[in-house]
């Protein structure tokens, strides 16, 4: 592909480019540079044998933004002010839009409380659906590892969130109706705790231990819906416990006092709208598990 052509095709990518930028580094001015090293490294490469072009250009532009990261350090307040008022400043409302969408409160608490490979993995997997695979080149780690990141980064987001439910004594009632209710079999108890759109996520391990188990429910890796989830929990739990999951509450699957399997739950306006069940070796072990 000629010069030419190339930069044609690079400015087809470069909103969504902006977007992944602008949510991980929260300044308009970084956002651009970060893209702009983007498009020289692309200028620089080789990319004849790339299969997507987006997905490589994602994981250099988080590869940018993270080395940037790194070398700032900590984002200042003052950052963040002048970044929220670049918002007001940008005359062209796709581009306004999208700066006052990454500029959300997440982002704040993200840039206020992640560790720049915590941001990426975080940012990468949960906003933009990249694959722990492709994230594990950036940060230099492996996959497993890549998705404890985004697992730590998600709970610390969600326990210091405006749109979370950080309340300690709060999230502990949730998780204690949600418990009783999978083991009494009460599936209007467990309809009531879920929200409509529940989403339970399963890891590798998770999955496998269920397809092994011909007494245990379908479970997939991915499945939406308070019904549906409610069916995998219904009447079952009785080996499961409140634990706090990195200091926040959620449930461990600990027969024996042996954690086996962890259930990080995002809690919002007193329901459970996510549940991610980890029961990966390598991924438990960087979860601090204590068991209530």
């Amino acid at each position: 592909m000629d010069t030419e052509n190339l930069a044609t095709t690079f400015e087809t990518h470069r909103p969504h480019l902006r977007a992944v930028t602008m949510r991980l580094l929260g300044s308009p001015v970084e956002a651009d540079d970060a893209v702009q090293e983007t498009w020289l490294r692309l200028a620089r490469t080789d990319v004849s044998e790339v299969e997507n072009l987006r997905a490589w250009l994602t994981t250099v532009a988080g590869r940018v933004a993270l080395t940037m990261l790194q070398r700032r350090g900590t984002r200042a307040e003052s950052d963040l002010a002048e970044a929220e008022a670049a918002v007001d400043e940008e005359p062209d409302p796709e581009t306004r839009a999208l700066q006052a969408d990454a500029l959300g409160a997440a982002l704040h608490v993200v840039l206020e409380r992640l560790e720049p490979a915590e941001r990426l993995a975080f940012v990468l997997h949960d906003l933009f659906a990249v694959p722990f695979d492709e994230i594990a080149t950036v940060v230099e780690r492996s996959p497993a590892a890549a998705r404890q990141l985004a697992s730590r980064a998600r709970r610390r987001v969600r326990g210091g969130s405006a749109d979370g439910d950080p309340d300690p004594a709060r999230r502990r009632e949730v998780v204690a109706a949600f418990l009783t209710a999978a083991r009494d079999g009460d599936f209007a108890g467990l309809l009531g705790v879920l929200d409509p759109d529940v989403e339970l996520r399963a890891d590798r391990v998770a999955l496998a231990a269920a397809a092994a188990n011909p007494n245990a429910p379908q479970v997939g890796g991915e499945m939406r819906g308070a019904e549906v989830v409610a069916r995998v929990f219904t009447g079952r739990a009785t080996a499961a416990q409140p634990a706090l999951l990195d200091g926040a509450f959620g449930v461990a699957y600990a027969p024996g006092g042996q954690v086996r399997a962890a259930f990080d739950l995002v809690i919002v306006g007193g329901r459970i709208v996510a549940i991610e069940m980890i029961a990966d070796p390598d991924v438990l072990a960087g979860i601090e598990v204590e068991l209530r």
